[in-house]
């Protein structure tokens, strides 16, 4: 049994309330043994059965539950760096892609690329993302586009959960993009998601969601309808990547479909932002890849008002958002999405794994939550979103071992 001492801040953020509710403890503690927490409240309440916890001592840090980045594109092959050249020309997303890059650039390393090499690029990216905080991944296929490359990213996916600590939930994007080798036989290559992948996906249980891009120029309404129901009949939980760039309707159809979350939203319609909030649909917000695509922010205040919950990602993936730093995309969605510390401290943990379906066990520091915690050199969530810098993270716990931080010091 172990605990916390000389928190100047613990933060519960439990997984129901309002945006911005927190649940902040000043000189707090937190109580944990087998990878759970047994009692987190202020220290000079601590119950006696669990004085005798050996001590960790903060040295007046900050506590908060273990980040959760639920919306990456983990796996993929190679890097598009000439396209942030090339978008600084004034060329579109939409007109790289037509020239052959986007999407369909990465489809091309992805597949050449063998198992091993993209699990051990992807296990340094999470290497990285734990030493910010980050506890818990959702990572998507989508690079392969056809039967063999996308069973090979979700199976990387199988493969790094077992091999290191930040735990992943996958999810299969075979509707990322029509491939090349299909682009004149659209038909086909839904039949081959819907006949083929998407049953094998989920016989062997390598996705714990089905995610389809429902945009100009990926797939249509009716399109991704049939793509999700498939899954739903399948067992697989649904996300949508909806109206990222034009208002497409995809937001609406997440609700209606009960998806767990649809992701992106910049051009979401009034009607449907409140039909997700009625649904209990996560809007999911990925500030960065607005930062790189230089397009409008989710209107946070205006998804907030409408009663729904508003979670912050990375988006992490090699064209539109090529970082994993979530505490960089919690500050964009602070200074342009008009959303308090504590309003995007909920986005990046319990809403978070609302957004992954495991809201009841990761997320917030309650007694009985899986204890994943983060030690924050700020004595507070304010202080530690203004005063930005590359990294203010003293020490990562996942499951309540340390994956981050100098042993020397976090080890009790």
């Amino acid at each position: 049994m172990q605990r916390l001492t000389g928190v100047k801040t613990l933060y519960r953020v439990g997984p129901d309330g309002p945006q911005g509710e927190v649940d902040a403890i000043a000189d707090g503690t937190l109580v944990w043994r087998e990878g759970k927490i047994l009692w987190s409240g202020p220290a000079s309440e601590l119950p006696p059965e669990y004085a005798a916890a050996s001590a960790l001592d903060t040295g007046g840090g900050c506590v908060i539950p273990g980040l959760i980045d639920c919306h990456t594109h983990l796996c993929f092959g190679g890097w598009r760096g000439d396209e942030f050249a090339m978008r600084l020309e004034g060329k579109s997303y939409q007109e790289i892609q037509a020239a052959g890059g986007g999407i369909n650039s990465t489809v091309r390393k992805t597949r050449a690329a063998g198992g091993n090499e993209l699990a051990d690029k992807a296990a340094l990216a999470l290497s990285d993302m734990a030493a910010l905080g980050v506890t818990t991944v959702e990572a998507k296929s989508g690079y392969g586009l056809n039967l063999e490359d996308e069973l090979k990213q979700l199976e990387v996916y199988r493969q790094l959960n077992a091999s290191q600590p930040v735990e992943i939930l996958p999810t299969f994007l075979g509707a990322h993009l029509v491939p090349p080798d299909y682009v004149d036989r659209r038909d086909a290559y839904i039949d081959l998601l819907c006949h083929e992948l998407i049953p094998q996906v989920a016989t062997r249980g390598l996705a714990r969601f089905c995610d389809v891009f429902i945009e100009d120029g990926a797939f249509s309404l009716t399109e991704g309808r049939r793509i999700l129901e498939t899954a739903k009949a399948q067992g697989l939980g649904l996300k949508i990547h909806a109206d990222q760039l034009s208002t497409g309707g995809g937001a609406g159809l997440a609700a209606e479909l009960g998806a767990v979350s649809a992701e992106h939203l910049e051009y979401a319609s009034p009607g449907d932002m409140i039909a997700m909030a009625e649904a209990g649909t996560v809007a999911v917000s990925l500030p960065i890849a607005s930062l790189y695509l230089q397009e409008p922010y989710l209107p946070a205040r205006q998804w907030i008002e409408t009663g729904a919950r508003v979670a912050v990602a990375t988006d992490f993936n090699p064209g539109s958002a090529p970082s994993y730093h979530l505490p960089l995309a919690m500050l964009l969605a602070c200074l342009n999405q008009r959303m308090s510390p504590a309003e995007v401290l909920k986005a990046a943990t319990s809403i978070a794994a609302r957004a992954i379906g495991l809201e009841s066990t990761h997320g917030s520091l309650a007694p009985g939550y899986q204890a994943d915690f983060a030690i924050i050199d700020a004595p507070d969530i304010n202080h530690w979103l203004y005063h930005f810098r590359g990294n203010a993270c003293l020490a990562t716990f996942k499951r309540g071992r340390l994956i981050h931080g100098q042993p020397e010091r976090w080890s009790v």
